[in-house]
């Protein structure tokens, strides 16, 4: 028994919640897809609804890598480096992001959630890596603590788009409604 094997319960409830999470995203993404698209909308997607979708998803990759039937923690602990690691270059691509669309102009708030945070969380993940070459049962403890900072700002980040486009684009643009006989 690998010392994976205490986690499985956490890491089922993270997996199910990153995954209907993901589901109901897309949702959101379809009922407010007959709005009527401005300039750089597609360029604002790619910096706030996108990076949404790339957390939830890694929480989701990163249940199925833990709960999976490994033989050692060897190969596990390589796969969180390459998530950690390929999360900060991404962080990196989703900070430029923001900078270049034109829609809306980002707070403090923003860059916390979509830059911040989420840098950190796969920052723990690449140095838990590290240090599960010494310890990987204390290793896991961040890797689950990056996991779930990952789905929180999935969280934060969905409610924050919802209410954004409820509250404030709702009254930019209305829904030009098609008449019905």
């Amino acid at each position: 028994m690998t010392a994976l094997a205490g986690w499985q319960n956490f890491y089922v409830i993270v997996g199910s919640s990153a995954g209907a999470l993901i589901g109901l995203q897309f949702v959101v993404i379809t009922l407010i897809a007959n709005r009527r698209i401005v300039p750089g909308q597609a360029e604002a997607g790619a910096a706030f609804a996108t990076p949404t979708i790339v957390h939830f998803g890694t929480a989701l990759l990163l249940a199925g890598i833990q709960t999976a039937p490994w033989n050692g923690v060897g190969a596990v602990v390589v796969l969180w480096c390459v998530l950690g690691l390929s999360g900060i270059v991404y962080e990196i691509i989703v900070a430029r992001r923001m900078r270049a669309q034109t829609i809306y102009a980002p707070v403090f708030e923003d860059w916390l959630f979509h830059v911040l945070l989420p840098s950190m969380a796969y920052a723990t993940l690449a140095a838990s890596a590290y240090v599960a070459r010494s310890n990987v049962a204390w290793a896991l403890f961040p890797v689950g603590a990056a996991t779930m900072l990952l789905l929180f700002v999935g969280i934060h980040n969905a409610w924050d788009a919802v209410t954004y486009h409820l509250l404030v684009r709702k009254h930019e643009h209305p829904v030009e409604r098609i008449p019905t006989e």
